[in-house]
């Protein structure tokens, strides 16, 4: 009987995780995969680029505005019904998109996806630090920053075969049978309880408290810096070491591979040593990445581009997998959906950031915001400004961690935190201890 209790457990953990990973992948790959489509839209359109670029713009415009509000709505409705909503909202939206008439209606439906991708990016995470057990919840978010960086990475490659293969509206529609599956999946392997509603904490703006504000302002820089080596890093490949643009793509894909095989390690590198040295050790990586990025394509070229992002991404995925466990691992079970929400928008708005500040800062360097006639030397000097300023706020970063990892261990006549293996009770506070509404999750 306690075998077949066992294995029953085991295929209902099984279900929730593939759920909650499909439900990731969905929201990054609808983040990716309309990039390519861009020039095949502006044809069929017959509409400049200007207004083509919305089908990305309103997508991620939506999701950004959306992750804390579903959040919240998430843990006053509860996070399972919530996410049942975001996979209907998110296949019914796909199916638009694909048979939209005008650009305008296919706008129009990308937003709706936007909103129903904040959904699952949101609630995904929520629901797994939910399910998951204490002793592999850092696993449990490698796995979804894998999946994450998949399904980004999958997007392009993707897009192209299926635009090659059946027009701009195969992107859109190879979404929903995914949505669906993710959809069927949920009803029957979600636990009837995870996540039900919490009235006892009715206020839709009621926060949590302020113990994030560093876990958030850093997680801001990091994707900003992120972002900055997927926009500057194309320019500075084919401009700067004159690189086809099959090598671009080439050298490009690297970092998402990393990120790929990295993810899960990096969260068993959390469960095993605890968050505040895997963010610690992250941080440096990054810092050190982001560094090497500012010299070494100078030196050696497409090589010390290469060893540069091979030191600076799994410093990301350990980041990731330790600061979101970090961010999540007391928080009251009312209050997981709007935390999952903070972490979504404030890597959401460090990658705007990114995009936006960041290749500003890599024009000034180089010179000219005409970057297509810019000259090697030019581009080498943009790319040596933009990661020295990107060096430099990972260093900032590496010392707001240091620092609140020291408070965090300093005795406050509470109790010193009960486990220096685990790493992750540091992050908890007295606000948190006085909350007659923190639980542990379920053990797997």
């Amino acid at each position: 009987m306690e075998e077949a209790g066992s294995s029953t457990s085991d295929r209902v953990n099984w279900g929730t995780t593939t759920t909650l990973a499909l439900s990731m992948l969905l929201a990054s790959l609808g983040t990716s995969i309309a990039n390519i489509a861009l020039p095949a839209l502006a044809e069929a359109f017959s509409k400049p680029f200007t207004q083509v670029q919305w089908v990305v713009v309103v997508y991620l415009a939506a999701l950004t505005v959306s992750v804390v509000i579903v959040g919240r709505l998430g843990d006053i409705l509860g996070l399972k019904r919530m996410l049942l909503a975001g996979l209907g909202l998110f296949s019914m939206a796909s199916l638009l998109c694909g048979l939209a008439p005008n650009l305008w209606l296919l706008i129009g439906a990308r937003a709706l996806q936007g909103v129903g991708a904040a959904v699952l990016m949101t609630l995904a995470m929520a629901l797994m630090r939910e399910t998951a057990s204490e002793e592999r919840m850092g696993r449990a978010m490698g796995l979804l920053g894998t999946v994450s960086a998949l399904g980004t990475a999958l997007g392009p490659s993707l897009g192209g075969l299926l635009i090659s293969a059946t027009g701009w509206r195969g992107i859109f529609l190879v979404q929903v049978p995914l949505a669906v599956l993710a959809l069927i999946l949920a009803l029957s392997s979600l636990p009837g309880g995870a996540g039900t509603e919490n009235r006892q904490s009715m206020r839709f703006w009621a926060m949590p408290n302020r113990r994030l504000v560093p876990h958030l302002f850093i997680n801001l820089l990091v994707a900003a810096v992120m972002m900055a080596t997927l926009v500057v890093g194309p320019f500075y490949l084919g401009r700067g070491l004159d690189l086809t643009e099959a090598m671009v793509g080439l050298v490009m894909s690297v970092g998402p591979a990393i990120s790929i095989f990295s993810g899960v390690p990096s969260g068993r590198a959390v469960d095993g040593w605890g968050t505040q040295p895997v963010i610690g050790i992250g941080l440096a990586l990054l810092a050190t990445g982001t560094l090497l990025l500012s010299v070494l394509p100078d030196m050696i070229g497409v090589a010390g581009y290469v060893l540069a992002i091979i030191v600076l991404t799994p410093g990301y995925q350990l980041f990731q997998a330790a600061n979101n466990t970090a961010a999540l691992v007391d928080v009251p079970k009312d209050r997981r959906g709007a935390v999952s929400g903070l972490l979504s928008l404030s890597r959401n708005v460090g990658l705007i950031v990114g995009a936006s500040a960041m290749s500003a800062v890599f024009a000034l360097g180089a010179g000219t915001n005409n970057l297509g006639r810019a000259s090697p030397m030019a581009m080498a000097q943009g790319m040596r400004l933009t990661f020295m300023l990107a060096g430099g706020m990972m260093a900032l970063s590496l010392l707001i961690a240091l620092g609140r990892s020291r408070k965090a261990a300093r005795p406050d006549g509470a109790g010193q935190p009960s486990s220096a293996a685990d790493g992750r009770s540091a992050c908890r506070t007295n606000d948190d201890r006085d909350s007659p509404d923190i639980r542990r999750p379920n053990q797997t």
